[in-house]
């Protein structure tokens, strides 16, 4: 029986008129999200006009600044200070990767914790850590959206999460490891021994290496739920870390790629903001 597949699109749909409605009944004041995009790299443009495009179908405000492929660190450290001490700008996100030759963390240390729509900080990881309130890197955060939204069962699972970066796969592996989703979790890497025989064991397995096609049907538990994080750009086009055809015959749930977890990342990029104005004490929710 083919594997449910787990519709990002439509879920992301959801969240942003689900955050329109909230927004329309807080009033003024306006929800800013800021971006910042240094250099001409083509994915990242687009990447940032569609977060601003559902920004605005969600009723917040957005301002977007451009810095050239030759900016200094400098200047791209005197936009970010900007916003962060601009108070009417509620969430900053600092489109990543840099030009070569720019070092993101100062940038990423002069965003304020409270800011941090991205989650990518010290100060953010560390709540997350601590399980303190704050703001959760948003692709993990989808992850797990999508996980409740399909009903994946995930208290006493075994979760492998393939990748350790501090993007995806530390935080994820946080996440699902929390009181409330209670996954027995295994950060496997490109170290792991014997990477399919831990995989097979896995009732959830989340593909955030960036290897095209890395996990095939052989490494899938029957009815194990796949999520896919990855993203590899082939002559054939973007492509994820899973076989999807053939793991899809095997799996119980799988993501699309793309059409899966990426439009939830830009999802949980504005629920962070909602949450990023509230931990501000700019908006309390009714």
């Amino acid at each position: 029986m083919a594997a449910i597949v787990m519709d990002g699109n439509a879920l992301r749909d959801e969240v942003v008129a689900g955050l329109a409605t909230t927004i329309e009944s807080l009033g003024s004041p306006k929800i800013c999200l800021a971006t910042v995009l240094v250099g001409d790299d083509g994915p990242s443009r687009r990447y940032v006009n569609s977060k601003h495009k559902k920004a605005a179908e969600a009723g917040m405000v957005s301002r977007h600044h451009e810095l050239g492929q030759e900016s200094t660190q400098e200047e791209v450290e005197a936009v970010v200070r900007e916003l962060a001490d601009d108070p009417s700008v509620h969430g900053i996100l600092v489109q990543l990767p840099l030009p070569d030759g720019l070092d993101p963390e100062p940038v990423l240390d002069l965003v304020p914790a409270e800011k941090d729509v991205d989650g990518l900080t010290e100060r953010s990881m560390g709540r997350l850590v601590r399980n303190r309130p704050g703001l959760v890197s948003c692709t993990p955060l989808g992850v797990m959206r999508l996980l409740e939204k399909y009903d994946v069962p995930t208290s006493g699972k075994r979760a492998v999460v393939i990748g350790r970066s501090t993007l995806v796969g530390l935080p994820l592996s946080l996440l699902l490891n929390r009181k409330g989703a209670d996954a027995t979790v295994t950060m496997a890497h490109s170290r792991t021994a014997d990477m399919g025989a831990v995989v097979r064991e896995a009732d959830i397995v989340i593909g955030a290496a960036g290897q095209a096609r890395m996990i095939t049907a052989d490494m899938v538990k029957p009815g194990a739920a796949v999520i896919d994080v990855g993203v590899s750009r082939t002559e054939a086009g973007i492509v994820g870390d899973v076989d999807y055809e053939p793991v899809a015959e095997v799996a119980g749930w799988i993501t699309p790629m793309p059409g899966g977890t990426g439009p939830m990342t830009i999802a949980c990029l504005l629920e962070n903001t909602l949450t990023a104005a509230e931990l501000q004490g700019v908006v309390e929710r009714r």
